[in-house]
């Protein structure tokens, strides 16, 4: 099945690979990140539909198969895979949380991939208690920035559910100093949504950062204040 696998997801993207749509999207994407076919999203989620209907699909059938499809770095193809692994998320078990870890050395490369993952596949192990967001605590000194960048993404989806919001700062301190301008839009993210639901705590936990943390967390992070909300967090002159 994995060789048959890799195989049809590689077909099935050269098939209907677009060259107009390969420009297109490229600018989305710093530093050339995007190499693909030039697939739609419909495209590639109608693909990933039509693999998980293959007899025998599993979920270890997608971890093996995760390592040459990643290091080949087509866009679509990855994305496929992670929409295939997230169609299985009732077979997920901690050894699938740290197997899918290592997908980061493979070859997630940019932020769409990293925020799928945080999006999509990882609040899984949170929401059915396989993990906690303290098992994320290797990914935060990850060598893979966009590893760095799927923790905060990733615990955008218990903002709802977690009362202790100062915990989760704390967790996510280190990020507010990451060198990674990708990490700065996460974390900023995450700081945003965290302040629709408790602003005072989430604006005190910015005002300890305003005069250090990289400019462009408070960009994200203060996207939705009003003006005068925002002037709070401007650094001082000096």
């Amino acid at each position: 099945m994995q060789p048959n696998l890799i195989r049809g997801i590689h077909d099935y993207c050269v098939e209907r690979g677009n060259d107009a749509n390969v420009l297109k999207y490229s600018r989305y994407f710093k530093d050339g990140l995007y190499n693909g076919f030039g697939l739609t999203s419909a495209q590639i989620y109608e693909g990933a539909k039509e693999f998980l209907r293959m007899p025998g699909i599993s979920l270890q059938t997608v971890i093996d198969a995760a390592p040459d499809i990643i290091r080949h770095g087509k866009y679509e193809e990855t994305g496929i895979l992670m929409l295939l692994a997230k169609g299985l998320h009732k077979q997920y078990t901690r050894e699938t949380f740290d197997n899918f870890s290592s997908w980061y050395k493979y070859g997630i490369n940019n932020w769409a991939h990293a925020d799928t993952m945080g999006m999509m596949i990882l609040p899984v192990f949170l929401n059915k208690h396989i993990v906690t967001f303290t098992d994320f605590s290797a990914w935060l000194i990850a060598e893979n920035k966009f590893q760095r960048r799927s923790v905060p993404v990733t615990m955008i989806k218990i903002l709802k559910t977690h009362e202790n919001y100062q915990e989760l700062f704390t967790f996510i301190e280190c990020l507010m100093s990451d060198p990674e301008r990708e990490v700065h839009q996460g974390t900023g993210w995450f700081l945003r949504e965290a302040w629709k639901q408790k602003p005072a705590e989430t604006e005190s936990f910015l005002l300890k950062w305003k005069e250090s943390s990289p400019r462009l967390i408070f960009q994200y992070a203060t996207e939705k204040m009003t003006p005068e909300g925002k002037a709070k967090f401007r650094r001082q002159k000096r």
